[in-house]
């Protein structure tokens, strides 16, 4: 996936602010799933919504104003009620990195009273291990 860097985006010090970037993993996620058939809003009204348990981030470089950034995510983990996105976002042209992270998602019944993953989720995820750009 990737995503342009506007002046929006920027602290006063002219780079990305730091938690834009869990915004970013956001956008990432959400597009993995629905380039795998699985969309956030359909999930809801089936009543399995996925808060976010956990979440790291590590910052390699900054990113500025103008920057066209690529988001690479990869479900890196999965429990009965859970799973890992793994994320590295790379600035497009130079390849560097400038940030690596991810998120723990649990699957809740939207009550906040953690359910198992439906198996039709479970096998789609696991199928698909690859990246996402």
């Amino acid at each position: 996936m990737e995503v342009r860097i506007y002046y929006e985006d920027t602290d006063c010090g002219g780079v990305v602010y730091y938690g834009n970037y869990l915004k970013y993993f956001e956008r990432a996620r959400t597009q993995y799933l629905e380039e795998r058939g699985l969309s956030v809003a359909g999930l809801m009204k089936e009543g399995a919504v996925f808060v976010v348990v956990h979440a790291e981030v590590d910052y390699r470089s900054p990113a500025r104003y103008g920057d066209r950034l690529i988001i690479e995510t990869v479900v890196s983990d999965m429990t009965a009620a859970s799973f890992t996105f793994s994320h590295v976002i790379r600035e497009r042209e130079s390849q560097r990195v400038v940030v690596e992270g991810s998120a723990r998602l649990a699957a809740t019944d939207g009550n906040g009273k953690v359910k198992r993953l439906d198996n039709a989720m479970i096998a789609v995820l696991r199928s698909r291990l690859t990246r996402s750009h």
